[in-house]
């Protein structure tokens, strides 16, 4: 058997075999709970970073990443340089970005304003960008390029691919050039499934560390975030809080004003905090410095095993987007 990947000063608060004897469940002081299968005890490790306020998850090429970060999509401009520059002044150290937002510049810009103000310091900071389908695709060697210049910080973190797509595999494997070049640092997909990522997996040679999917209460997609957690790559989600046009409703659901009260804090956090503790990586998008400081304050809290059952049958599997 692998031996448990040792948790810093992250204490095991718990750690017992279930019935059949095949797993145990691990339950960490921040609320992170594990279910683990003992055959294959290479399972997502949650650390405690003093630096910032969300805790890191061990990829499984050994690099770190925060479980919680702030999405980028539909700032421009100066709206997301001071989005950006507020997210990293109250602990955020995970942006998320890409080419067709057309914000790389601004984003770029306020990671090396709040490393030079000692907000943070560069490899702290986890950046993760997109190539998109078409062209991008076609010839990805620019796109790749173009990518790293934008943002201007010296290599990025993450790159994805934004969409399954004509030629996503030869896209993939010019990036996977550039992490043999240090130029980038690891790799994911976005907007990939089950059958997608079945048909995609055994032609890559460096394994996706990440992969980016619609997930909210109402579009739980158990069955995906499963599969993906089986592979030892990380989920994170996009439209964490239903997504724009969506949110109302969500934001007014009966179950999750109650535990909300119970808990003295907002739906919002408390939707977030379910993502944290199904091992989901929210990236909440906020130009509102607010709220950009109340979503990442979700860590003095945990949800009981009974308010995680309730917020799981919330689902509908209804989906909010096309991808």
């Amino acid at each position: 058997m692998k031996r448990l990947r040792a948790l810093s000063s992250l204490a095991l608060m718990a750690a017992a075999l279930l019935a059949n004897g095949q797993c145990m469940r691990v339950h960490y002081d921040d609320g992170w709970t594990e279910q683990i299968d003992v055959s294959r005890v290479d399972s997502i490790t949650i650390y405690k970073n003093e630096q910032h306020l969300a805790p890191t998850i061990m990829l499984h090429n050994g690099l770190r990443m925060p479980a919680f970060g702030i999405g980028t999509y539909s700032l421009h401009d100066t709206t997301c340089f001071n989005s950006v520059y507020t997210a990293l002044k109250n602990g955020y150290r995970l942006i998320d970005t890409a080419y067709m937002y057309g914000n790389e510049e601004e984003v770029g810009r306020a990671v090396r304003q709040a490393v030079a103000d000692g907000i943070c310091r560069r490899e702290d900071v986890t950046v993760i960008t997109k190539i998109y389908p078409g062209s991008q695709y076609a010839n990805p060697g620019q796109a790749i390029q173009e990518r790293i210049d934008k943002l201007n910080i010296d290599y990025v973190d993450i790159m994805l691919l934004h969409h399954p797509g004509d030629n996503d595999v030869k896209a993939y494997k010019a990036m996977e050039k550039q992490v043999e070049a240090g130029k980038i640092h690891s790799l994911g997909v976005s907007c990939f499934y089950i059958d997608e990522l079945t048909r995609f997996l055994p032609q890559v040679s460096i394994k996706p560390v990440l992969v980016q999917n619609e997930i909210h209460p109402y579009y739980q997609d158990a069955e995906v975030v499963d599969f993906i957690h089986r592979q030892g790559i990380v989920v994170q989600a996009w439209y964490p809080l239903g997504g724009r046009g969506y949110q109302k409703e969500l934001l007014a659901d009966p179950v999750l004003k109650r535990i909300a009260e119970a808990h003295g804090k907002s739906v919002v956090q408390v939707i977030l905090r379910w993502h944290y503790q199904r091992r989901v990586v929210a990236i909440p998008g906020s130009s509102n410095p607010a709220h950009i400081a109340e979503n990442i304050d979700i860590f003095d809290f945990v949800l009981t095993d009974g308010e995680m059952a309730d917020i799981a049958a919330l689902n509908r599997n209804e989906k909010h987007d096309w991808y």
